[in-house]
């Protein structure tokens, strides 16, 4: 597949979803080519499916089209799936995947095995959105798709702070900014505007981290008593690990909260030397080299016990 139009010949209806908990990669990806087949398509009937999107991506045009569930018995002649890494990601909409007359997955996740129809997965690219843009022809790519795709862009580099960022990366980002984006406020409503309740929630987290492994290792948490005391859940959470990766001398930041008793959403980042992904793959989750998370059940010492325990391996394996 070179460009999207060659999957969309002779398609009617189409439905477009993401993974389950949609990051700024996943929302950006999906909208961005669902402005793009509802502006140059309009004979085809598109409909996006994503599991509850934040409030940030508020900036994205029509982002109140995306339907959080499927209409019962629905059936699309194509199902493209962005950001996806697996099958068993896919949120909402598994089963319009499943009976859909041709499937699509466009991703960016070295371990997506491969599970559409057609797969046009590339793991050096920075960003699903990345991925797409070369696959939509950059002169149909308006104000209103260029801002989609930015906002994933961004999300998936940290504001092209990771290592995945490329020249590749940056010149499509030029191309982007000169549609006149606001990518000034996209990246400010995405990173560093917070609430006094985050900032709240953020400062509690931080004064109470952890140093571990001689000071590599550091660790954030918060039970779910203390996320009920705060009244915040899991979407006023973001921008703590990012902080916590920050602190001079660590390696890897681990953030953890309590979802329910004695379960947690782990998230990880990485400065460089520790493959976090591999850590997240191991207890059943995913993401990149420096971006990851899984889930974990247990005691709150347990989950940070068998976290190190994992990114002690790679430390080991470094310096022997």
């Amino acid at each position: 597949m070179k460009n999207i139009s060659e999957v969309l010949e002779g398609v009617k209806t189409i439905g477009i979803g993401g993974h389950v908990r949609p990051d700024g990669d996943c929302v950006g990806s999906c909208m961005a080519l669902y402005l793009y087949i509802r502006t140059y398509f309009p004979d085809v009937d598109v409909s996006v499916y994503l599991d509850h999107p934040k409030p940030i991506f508020g900036h994205i045009d029509h982002i109140d089209d995306i339907k959080t569930e499927v209409e019962e018995g629905r059936e699309f002649d194509l199902f493209i799936t962005c950001d996806v890494s697996a099958r068993d990601r896919l949120a909402v909409a598994g089963d319009a995947f499943d009976h859909a007359a041709k499937t699509v997955c466009i991703d960016h996740h070295v371990s997506n095995p491969g599970f559409a129809d057609v797969n046009y997965i590339r793991g050096e690219v920075s960003s699903c959105c990345e991925v797409l843009y070369g696959l939509l022809d950059p002169d149909k790519v308006n104000r209103p798709i260029a801002t989609a795709v930015y906002t994933g862009m961004i999300h998936d580099t940290g504001v092209f702070q990771y290592s995945s960022t490329s020249p590749d990366t940056m010149r499509i980002a030029g191309e982007l900014m000169k549609q006149e984006i606001p990518f000034s406020k996209i990246i400010d409503e995405s990173f560093y505007e917070k609430t006094y309740l985050q900032l709240q929630v953020m400062g509690r987290v931080l004064a109470e981290s952890i140093l571990l492994q001689n000071g590599k290792c550091t660790v954030g948490y918060l039970r779910r008593r203390d996320m009920e005391f705060y009244g915040v859940e899991g979407s006023d959470l973001d921008g703590i690990v990012s902080q916590l990766r920050l602190t001079r001398g660590v390696e890897v930041a681990i953030f953890i909260y309590e979802t329910e008793t004695q379960h947690f959403k782990v998230s990880l980042r990485s400065n460089g030397k520790v493959d976090v992904s591999k850590v997240a793959v191991f207890f059943g989750g995913g993401g990149h080299t420096r971006a990851a998370g899984c889930d974990l059940e247990g005691s709150m010492y347990d989950v940070i016990n068998n976290l190190t325990a994992e990114i002690e391996k790679q430390f080991c394996e470094e310096e022997a």
